[in-house]
């Protein structure tokens, strides 16, 4: 059976003037990314699959370096879009994101609704999964909002914004089969 990690990006250079998808990591956040190099599971990893964003890319390129595995970048796999605002200021993002959590079914302020985020995610992983011998595990390297998507997808609850990420850089551990069965339980998130 293949295991799964989901790690979103660490800290990022926050930059209004720049897309937020091409926002990269900071010092912090690449070091918090060696982090995942260390932990237990690394050594057993061999293929690493991220979003395009660059913070989900550069937090693969450290891992895939670091532990010369190969790695992909699947396009679908990206953050809840978000270009109807661009940049918020982090109180008012904050706010918007717990509408955004709080309605999956309306667009929030333009975004991308929550239930197809969701749908996306979890299929673009199905399919990647696919592909990859059962006995490989996998490292998806991603954003906060869509790996709460996922984990609530995994643990058959209903969408909430009360299993987010403090923080980025953290991480979880799932099951392939819990894609379609959606048996995990009380997966939480791990700061690295």
């Amino acid at each position: 059976m293949t295991w799964c990690i989901y790690l979103t990006h660490p800290e990022v250079v926050v930059d209004p003037d720049v897309p937020v998808p091409d926002w990269g990591l900071s010092d912090l956040g690449r070091e918090r990314a060696v982090k995942a190099t260390e932990l237990p599971f690394a050594d057993e990893i061999r293929q690493v699959i991220s979003s395009a964003e660059k913070k989900a890319t550069e937090t693969a390129q450290v891992f895939s370096g670091r532990k010369n595995v190969f790695q992909r970048v699947l396009p679908f796999l990206h953050e809840n879009d978000r270009s109807a605002t661009g940049f918020l200021p982090p109180e008012e993002f904050e706010k918007t994101a717990d509408a955004f959590f709080a309605d999956p079914h309306r667009s929030v302020r333009g975004w991308e609704r929550a239930i197809d985020a969701q749908n996306r995610v979890v299929t673009g992983i199905s399919s990647a999964l696919r592909h990859i011998p059962d006995e490989q595990p996998v490292l998806f390297t991603g954003h906060g909002a869509v790996g709460t998507l996922l984990m609530c997808h995994l643990m058959a609850v209903p969408i909430s914004r009360e299993h987010d990420q403090t923080r980025g850089g953290c991480w979880y551990r799932f099951d392939k089969a819990w894609l379609t069965t959606q048996a995990g339980r009380n997966l939480s998130w791990i700061e690295l």
